[in-house]
């Protein structure tokens, strides 16, 4: 799994985490950190966890019987 796999998949746990705690508890994590949803912070949170979870759509169709790639240094 590359770097940035493993980055939007942290991005997208982040998002789903802050969502379950909107739904059970009214609670909006993100905002509560970065003193409000509307916060120049805030937004670019929220934007990066989208773009991360576009990103993820992607590793919906790698296709899992490829070898992986090494780097045998010979």
């Amino acid at each position: 799994m590359t770097v940035i796999n493993k980055i939007a998949l942290i991005l997208v746990i982040v998002g789903a985490l802050n969502w379950g705690l909107v739904g059970l508890f009214t609670f909006d994590l993100v905002a509560w950190i970065c003193g409000g949803a509307g916060t120049v912070v805030a937004r670019i949170i929220y934007t990066l966890v989208a773009l991360a979870g576009i990103w993820c759509i992607s590793l919906l169709f790698m296709n899992e019987d490829e070898p992986a790639r090494t780097h045998t240094g010979a």
